[in-house]
């Protein structure tokens, strides 16, 4: 019999204002018609980096391994895990295809600890859309993003 994991719904979106420039992430966790709310940001960094951080710090807060859907607006991150990039990055030493080192190693790695711990769903969803979590996400970044203008 397997075990029947809790299931977690994380939106998480970056934003940047000047690209490297203020950043902010925003994160939605939604489990038993419970809402957590994240947000956080650097003075300088990127929209990646940022992306990158809002799935970090939406994983990090799961006290227990969980079914977790990620939704995410970034076409890197969602592809990174379901296209087999991460593999293929490690296996050949943190090198692209082009053989140029893969940029924020530090944060791919860390997103993949917490990735570990739990069963991950990815969910490409569409920015700036009709999408009212990943708005609500969007929204987190960009307010998180302004306070270090």
């Amino acid at each position: 019999m397997s075990e029947s994991l809790p299931e977690v719904i994380l939106y998480t979106d970056g934003a940047c204002s000047g690209n490297p420039g203020p950043g902010g992430w925003g994160a939605l966790l939604i489990w038993n018609g419970k809402e957590k709310v994240l947000s956080g940001g650097h003075p300088d960094s990127t929209n990646n980096r940022m992306e990158m951080q809002a799935v970090i710090e939406g994983l990090k807060v799961l006290k227990r391994k969980c079914h977790v859907k990620v939704h995410s607006d970034s076409a890197l991150i969602i592809n990174a895990f379901t296209k087999g990039w991460i593999q293929n990055w490690q296996k050949k030493g943190w090198k692209k295809a082009d053989k140029k080192p893969v940029e924020n190693r530090e944060l791919w790695e860390e997103m993949i600890r917490y990735v570990n711990q739990h069963q991950v769903s990815w969910i490409k969803v569409k920015g700036h859309s009709d999408n009212e979590l990943n708005n609500r996400v969007d929204q987190l970044a960009v307010e998180a993003s302004q306070k270090f203008r």
